[in-house]
């Protein structure tokens, strides 16, 4: 199953940290598309992740379950 694009909001990680998506950008040698995202926590410090590892499920306790999930779109 292929998951949405993200969209600018405010994102759940799966390991409960929330997160604001900025918005997309792609790798300057690879071009390689990537989510650009600010933690909301500590020094609010700003990332980017590959969109394929951004979308990917991952498991807990066994079950697939999203990486970052939307909370509320902007």
């Amino acid at each position: 199953m292929t998951r949405p694009l993200p969209v600018p909001g405010i994102y759940c990680h799966y390991k409960g940290n929330r997160y604001e998506v900025l918005g997309m950008a792609h790798h300057s040698e690879t071009e390689e598309p990537l989510v650009v995202y600010r933690a909301l926590y500590g020094d609010y410090g700003l990332w980017v992740r590959p969109l394929a590892m951004f979308n990917e499920l991952v498991k807990v306790q066994g079950e697939p379950v999203p990486r970052f999930e939307l909370e509320k779109a902007f």
